[in-house]
């Protein structure tokens, strides 16, 4: 299976520490936030990885070249102007093929098991969920005996980490899209399934989650399962 690391994001509620830095190369325990999923990635056997980059992409691509310092084979798949998560995907779509591929937003740290996920017959999306943080009360979809929609209770938070067959996309055209609005539909259809990770997972989406990261790995706390 294949894997996409989405990097394409501009980092607006980060700057000014994305400026002149990417999000994905901000550090986190001593390295950059991308590494530690290549990392993950290649501990589950995903060594073939696709990565988008808008906002100081060329960075990225310096930073972490072909991949073969990491044991795996990186393709980048370069956007002009960020596309959003659709249209980034839809844009790498044939650097995936056409077998389902796993995706994971570059902005989140997470202990999710990245090579047990698997996707059903049938299925266009499996989604993972995870318990709802403060900066999102609500959640955003339900999950209940394995199935995902868009309605219902308990609300779970998305962790933007999925897997997807290429048709999900069907009849999309090139540019900027949300996938939100692609997954509602397949939940609609009853074609989304989805599990519960109630292990360690962070959202970086500001410099203080970033920080509070940070000091979470340095203690070690990732280590000792707490």
């Amino acid at each position: 299976m294949k894997a996409m690391i989405l990097a394409a994001g501009r980092g607006e509620r980060m700057r000014p520490l994305t400026d002149h830095t990417p999000k994905p190369l901000l550090q986190a325990g001593g390295k950059p936030l991308i590494q530690h999923h290549i990392e993950r990635l290649a501990a589950a056997g995903l060594r073939e990885l696709v990565i988008n980059h808008a906002h100081l992409g060329q960075q990225i691509e310096a930073a972490l070249g072909d991949g073969s310092a990491f044991g795996v084979e990186i393709r980048y798949s370069p956007e002009a102007q960020a596309l959003e998560t659709g249209g980034g995907i839809f844009q790498a779509l044939p650097l995936l093929g056409a077998e389902p591929f796993l995706v994971v937003n570059g902005d989140v740290w997470t202990d999710v098991d990245l090579g047990g996920l698997t996707i059903s017959a049938g299925d266009l999306a499996h989604l993972v969920l995870v318990d709802n943080p403060p900066h999102n009360p609500e959640g955003d979809f339900a999950l209940s005996d394995g199935r995902v929609r868009s309605e219902g209770r308990p609300r779970l938070t998305f962790s933007g980490i999925g897997l997807y067959r290429p048709e999900l996309f069907d009849g999309q055209t090139p540019g900027a899209f949300p996938l939100a609005p692609l997954l509602r539909q397949a939940m609609a259809n009853g074609r989304v399934g989805g599990r519960h990770h109630d292990g360690h997972w962070f959202d970086i989406g500001t410099p203080e989650r970033l920080a509070a990261l940070d000091g979470w790995l340095n203690a070690g706390r990732a280590d000792q399962g707490a």
